[in-house]
């Protein structure tokens, strides 16, 4: 167990000799143990520390177990706090009652059996564990969705821009040279207006064209996913600089389900954007190769690399379009994988092989 993993673990008794056996019990657990040898102690650990569970004597001096555990109650970040009482005395069931009101999940009798008390006290740091695991999945989901948004309205603010500056831009002088046109007597000047205005029109449509093949590439329905991947490699070559080269295995690479070699397109076109944007790389390699019931992918380039916080996919460290990778792996029963290689990066994906009308077309090595 990681040392981010260990929970905290309060163990509150006026007797040393009591707080020393349940250390030695509890320690074969791994977590991080805490002792306190009075009520008022108990409760400045628990101000300072997030604690998972308060193991705690029921008879102590001056605040004893019930009072201590109805105060920890009444404060709000302490509501499910688990609290297991240990008595040898408070075992009647009224007693056990009373415990139960003042905020109590358990109650131990003295002699405490040791593989009892580790069950116990494990199950609770455990659903503390999840619980806290599951809020950090939370802020990080919440993170995430702040920057899809963002990302999402950035990209139709791009896609405005382009259509405003380039499309609307050439339409405007398109419609210019045709109303010039219209007011020509002249035959010659008319067909040279028109044929002027001809032109920047069909500029105007490759302009569409190309904005709709990399939204959704006609050629990844059409002919299949290399098709698709060799014709977005050259285009990416041309307007980023970057010398890109694709190497495919087997030759004759077979055909996958249209919603596979989508969500694998997506992926190694969202790497290379990664490329762009981060790395400072001159050079870039994409593999594409289908093996043992796998579809395996990578994309590698030559620039600075990253940390090892994103190499191990940390909350926190990684950004929207990691996040989105993986997220679409995992929906294919896949896995995102990242790796230093000095020089450069390298992604990698590994998904179970999928073909139209159930071709076993990826079994062979």
């Amino acid at each position: 167990m990681s040392v981010e993993d260990r929970v905290n673990i309060l163990m509150v008794d006026d007797q040393p000799a009591k707080l020393l056996s349940y250390e030695v019990i509890l320690a074969e657990l791994g977590e991080n143990l805490i002792k306190a040898a009075s009520g008022k102690e108990a409760l400045e650990h628990l101000l300072k520390n997030d604690i998972a569970v308060v193991l705690m004597d029921v008879s102590m001096p001056e605040l004893d177990g019930f009072e201590l555990a109805e105060m920890i109650r009444q404060h709000p970040r302490f509501q499910k706090t688990a609290i297991i009482f240990i008595s040898a005395v408070h075992l009647t069931d009224l007693d056990r009652l009373k415990g139960y009101q003042r905020g109590a999940v358990d109650y131990i009798s003295v002699p405490v059996i040791p593989d009892l008390l580790r069950a116990k006290v494990s199950v609770f740091a455990e659903l503390h564990r999840r619980a806290r695991q599951l809020q950090t999945l939370n802020g990080e989901l919440r993170r995430l969705s702040v920057r899809l948004i963002t990302m999402q309205d950035d990209e139709r603010r791009r896609i405005a821009r382009e259509l405003h500056d380039g499309l609307g831009q050439e339409l405007v002088a398109a419609k210019i040279l045709l109303h010039r046109a219209l007011q020509q007597t002249s035959e010659a000047v008319r067909k040279e207006a028109t044929s002027e205005a001809a032109e920047i029109i069909d500029g105007g449509i490759q302009q569409v064209r190309s904005m709709s093949h990399l939204l959704h590439p006609p050629l990844l329905d059409e002919v299949g996913l290399v098709s698709a991947l060799r014709w977005y490699l050259e285009g990416f070559n041309q307007r980023s600089g970057i010398e890109t080269a694709i190497d495919v295995e087997p030759l004759d690479f077979s055909r996958l389900t249209p919603e596979l070699e989508t969500a694998i397109f997506r992926i190694i076109q969202e790497s290379l954007s990664n490329v762009l944007r981060h790395s400072k790389a001159r050079r870039a390699w994409v593999t594409l190769s289908a093996k043992d019931g796998k579809v395996i992918a990578t994309v590698r380039d030559d620039g600075r690399g990253i940390e090892k916080r994103v190499v191990e996919q940390q909350p926190g460290s990684i950004g929207i379009g990691i996040s989105g990778m993986s997220q679409r792996a995992k929906e294919f029963g896949g896995e995102l994988r990242l790796a230093v290689v000095h020089p450069g990066t390298l992604v990698e994906i590994v998904m179970p092989c999928r073909t139209p009308a159930h071709q076993d077309v990826c079994a062979t090595a």
